[in-house]
């Protein structure tokens, strides 16, 4: 099989990272004869260095022509110190988003046994913990206008809007995704309070007549964030709008103890990006500490969702478990007492297990 493959390295860590997975996508590319092609592009602070824009046209023409995107991080300090910046980093990743009609974010969360003793909540609570967010990425606040500040400075204001078909989209990929698994999805909103929460509750009421084989529940966002602590084995399959989605993610990510350990894909109209979640961790760029089993994982998923090769997928998730059982990780995720290893003896090893 043919696999074109755009990759963007970004900022901070990303370009190490991106290294060591693609080192695992050749490994693989190479076990099971599939046909490797491979275009690098900016994006990012990376991009603004060298084109004054942080998601070029050059690199949405490379995106398009691929059948998936393998993309690093987003980020520079220098940014985030200059708030009368008129071009920041993360207006690429939002572009991005936009112009590849990205709509939906897929984070699962999976506890791995050798792991369990670093989540901050009790191994009973987290052994076994395995579910898929699914957050919607083109509407509610960080895209609805009006957004602004008044003359005077003193007044900000940000508008949150959805419309029917972004909901109904988003809802109908995630009952999918439940049908595939345990069959329930948890629907998250704040329909006590918000219009538009009342929108996603009526909608998600009307399209789960359709799908009789799947539990459907309803969870405030406030409840939702306690019941990831409290019982995160409780939860398959969670719907959410945009920042809510933001945000329990990120909490979610806690629970298998470290940043360094989520993969994601963001599902797009023309082709779909596979990312870790951490940021750009510029402190440690080009110092070889980083974690690169997040970027590894998310060629796991590239290969399961872009490709529809989920034995090649498996294979990548059963290096990394093997590699991690032997103790080969960086020291964010090393025990105490244990020696740690470099990112890309990290890649190596679970290069040598594929």
């Amino acid at each position: 099989m043919k696999l074109h493959i755009a990759l963007l390295p970004g900022d901070g860590i990303g370009p190490e990272i991106i290294q060591q997975g693609r080192k695992v996508i050749r490994a693989v590319a190479n076990r099971f004869g599939h046909e490797l092609h491979e275009r690098e592009a900016l994006v990012g602070a990376a991009a603004i260095d060298a084109t004054g824009n942080p998601y070029p046209d050059e690199t949405h023409r490379l995106c398009m022509e691929s059948d998936a995107v393998f993309f690093g991080a987003i980020g520079h300090p220098k940014y985030d110190h200059d708030p009368s910046a008129k071009v920041r980093p993360e207006q690429g990743l939002l572009a991005m988003r936009q112009r590849l009609g990205l709509y939906a974010n897929i984070r699962p969360v999976t506890t791995f046994p050798s792991l369990v003793r670093q989540s901050p909540l009790q191994s009973h609570l987290v052994e076994g913990a395995d579910f898929l967010c699914i957050r919607e990425l083109t509407g509610g606040l960080y895209f609805g206008r009006p957004q602004g500040r008044s003359e005077d400075g003193n007044t900000a204001y940000d508008t949150c809007v959805y419309t029917r078909p972004e909901i109904e989209r988003i809802l109908r990929l995630a009952y999918g995704y439940a049908l595939q698994r345990r069959k329930k999805l948890t629907v998250v909103d704040k329909a006590n309070v918000l219009a538009t929460s009342r929108l996603w509750r009526e909608i998600a009421r009307e399209i789960e007549k359709e799908y009789p084989d799947v539990e459907t529940e309803y969870m405030f966002v406030d409840n939702a964030a306690m019941r990831l602590i409290q019982s995160p084995k409780s939860f398959d399959v969670m719907v959410t709008e945009n920042m809510f989605g933001d945000i329990l993610t990120d909490e979610a990510s806690v629970i298998t103890g470290s940043l360094g350990m989520l993969p994601s894909a963001s599902i797009g109209l023309h082709t779909s990006v596979f990312e870790p979640i951490h940021g750009s961790y510029p402190q440690a760029a080009g110092r070889n500490i980083a974690n690169p089993l997040a970027a590894i994982l998310s060629a796991a998923l590239m290969f399961e969702y872009a490709f529809r090769l989920p034995e090649e997928a498996a294979a990548i998730r059963q290096a990394v478990a093997a590699s991690m059982e032997n103790g080969i990780v960086t020291e964010d995720i090393a025990p105490a007492g244990s020696p740690s290893y470099a990112t890309s003896q990290v890649g190596d090893s679970v290069c040598s297990h594929i």
